[in-house]
């Protein structure tokens, strides 16, 4: 008995239960919005307002649902996270469940590809930012990049 015990505590310990059941992981999942991430789009939206960059607009529908579009310039921006969209400096690997993470991750890269193309094949002009190009030491540089987007 006792060895069944120490058997079940190490099966245990190796694989993590959820809490919820998988019908209640799914409502709760469903409640998350990806919009209005304080860390990305909210801080890009206040950078352009501190920076007086004009005639951009937040949840448009267009493919591939962009961050920002300025909607007279045909230009759509994206703030990538550095862990969703596998930064180069920053996306960290999740230790466990290691075939989910990399079939997400390459699902992910793969929608990022066709979203890009589609739009440009669409005419219209597709910036992408990641998630650390806005912290405060980058900010200058990054407004920067915008707005030479922008002009051209």
């Amino acid at each position: 008995m006792v060895l069944f015990l120490m058997k079940m505590a190490i099966a245990l310990e190796k694989k993590r239960f959820d809490v919820f059941t998988k019908s209640k992981r799914s409502e709760v999942m469903s409640r998350v919005r990806s919009r209005g991430n304080k860390d990305t789009e909210v801080a890009l939206a206040k950078l352009f307002r501190r920076s007086k960059i004009t005639g951009w607009r937040r949840n448009q529908k267009i493919f591939g649902k962009p961050d920002f579009v300025f909607p007279k310039l045909e230009l759509a921006l994206f703030v990538d996270g550095c862990f969703w969209h596998r930064c180069p400096k920053h996306g960290t690997q999740p230790k466990g469940n290691r075939t989910f993470w990399k079939n997400k991750f390459a699902r992910n890269k793969a929608r990022d590809v066709l979203v890009t193309r589609t739009l440009r094949s669409a005419k219209w002009r597709v910036l992408r930012v990641w998630e650390h190009e806005l912290v405060r030491k980058n900010e200058t540089r990054l407004i920067k990049r915008i707005q030479r987007f922008l002009q051209d």
